[in-house]
């Protein structure tokens, strides 16, 4: 149960409500299946399974007899600030997804054998707009203090005056393409490296990556990113002799510094013409199966990109939605580095009508997606989410005792209707406490889990 003596009175009243009412255990038992979702969707309506040949009815059920005469599914948002819960779920398979392209998933046709393909974990960061506060390895910030890690100036400018803001959005809104650009120079310089054509590449290797996006407390986005050569056929296959953790470490840096990895972006009024390149500061390490204390390991990236495949721009003080009018940035109380930032993208709208800057201007201009990876890097989300409706749709078959029937005698009829969604205050307090318990618990078998697949790897 919440801290009663934290709640108001009116989330405490209704707490006691839900909490007293005659189909509370039905009610939490909805909600613990959906993991303790902050915003759960309503459903009404009603399903049924009939046998084909005979007509005999197997199983009915209706929402009528349900909490409000409601079902209620999560939401499945990726946002933690949205719903912590599906987050969490979504990290989970991000976390899966990220580690079967490093360590192999036989569920999945991804051989152990692909930890022995040259990878490397890859930061590509966003170009300096003007001096901002920092905490430097020696001494003070530029402004002559040493900021404590939490300090709020951190990553806000020294003179906003002189600060590009609408610099940093353009480069925001274009990071995608820059990114593009990059994993295209990419093959040409490792082709190069290999003394072979690009069409040579083709037929003898296979570059793979999954990339998460990142917002620096700056506002500027900057993506880590797994990259991994393999054969021509993805991972199952054993990539060629010259492929090696230097090499590709090499093109890398080549791709990302070349003149072609860049993004034009023509003036406009009072804008002037930009041409966008990665930041200097460029960081590429080589991933381990198992780490001695210093060398990045697979769970630990896997870990590092599924904790920001969860995450926007929300450390920078922005709003976690599309904003309507600037008048709410007050009564959000967004920061004003931030705030110039958004107002930017206001600003530059009518400018660069098909960039839609003012549509993603709580995202600080980027309009791309967090969490992306080429076609055979690993599994997908979906494979995943599927595996898991799965196992589901087994369990509930079983309970119902229609797990000796073949699928093909099986009718199923169905109707529903949304009918709304969220929780009652009460409710929502009700839940969050559920859902802290489920992560509790989760997150102590997911721990028991990685100990043993590292120590069978280890073993291995």
């Amino acid at each position: 149960m919440p801290d009663t003596l934290l709640l108001d009175p009116i989330t405490l009243g209704d707490l006691l409500r839900v909490a007293s009412a005659p189909d509370y255990t039905r009610w939490e038992d909805q909600i613990r299946r959906t993991g303790g979702c902050a915003d759960p969707i309503h459903l009404t309506g009603w399903t049924l399974h009939k046998d084909r040949v005979t007509g005999e009815t197997l199983h009915h059920y209706s929402t009528e007899n349900e909490p409000g005469g409601r079902l209620r599914l999560a939401c499945g948002n990726r946002r933690a600030s949205r719903c912590s819960a599906c987050a969490f779920t979504y990290a989970g398979d991000t976390y899966h997804l990220i580690r079967a392209g490093l360590a192999g998933d036989n569920r999945r046709d991804i051989p152990s054998t692909v930890r022995d393909h040259p990878r490397v974990f890859a930061t590509l960061t966003a170009p300096s707009f003007g001096r901002v506060h920092n905490r430097p390895d020696h001494g003070a910030c530029r402004c002559g203090t040493h900021h404590p890690a939490d300090a709020p100036a951190l990553g806000t400018a020294l003179d906003p005056a002189t600060y590009d803001y609408a610099g940093a959005v353009l480069f925001n809104n274009h990071a995608g393409q820059l990114w593009q650009r990059f994993t295209n120079r990419l093959r040409r310089e490792i082709a190069a490296r290999a003394g072979i054509t690009q069409r040579e590449l083709k037929e003898r290797a296979r570059i793979s990556y999954g990339k998460v996006a990142e917002f620096q407390k700056r506002g500027a986005v900057h993506f880590h990113a797994v990259i991994r050569i393999d054969g021509p056929d993805g991972p199952e296959t054993t990539p060629p002799a010259w492929a090696t953790v230097q090499l590709l470490d090499d093109a890398i840096r080549a791709a990302a510094t070349h003149p072609y990895t860049s993004v034009s972006v023509p003036g406009a009024d009072d804008q002037p013409a930009r041409t966008f390149r990665w930041g200097t500061q460029l960081d590429v390490r080589p991933v381990k199966a198992f780490g001695d204390g210093s060398d990045i390991t697979e769970q630990a990236v896997a870990s590092y990109v599924a904790k920001y495949a969860t995450k926007a721009a929300e450390n920078t003080g922005t709003l976690d939605r599309r904003i309507g009018e600037l008048a709410e940035l007050d009564r959000h109380g967004v920061p004003d580095h931030t705030r110039r930032l958004i107002e930017a993208c206001k600003q530059l709208d009518p400018l660069y009508p098909d960039r839609r800057l003012w549509a993603w201007a709580h995202m600080l201009g980027f309009r791309g997606h967090f969490s992306t990876k080429s076609r055979r890097y690993s599994t997908t989300l979906g494979e995943l989410r599927q595996t898991r409706a799965d196992y589901r749709a087994a369990q509930e078959a079983a309970a119902l005792g229609l797990d000796d029937q073949e699928p093909d005698t099986v009718l199923v009829l169905a109707d529903w209707q949304y009918a709304g969604h969220g929780h009652t205050p009460g409710e929502s307090a009700l839940a969050a406490t559920i859902a802290r318990n489920l992560q509790l618990n989760r997150e102590t078998a997911r721990e028991a889990l990685r100990d043993q697949f590292d120590q069978e790897g280890a073993a291995a």
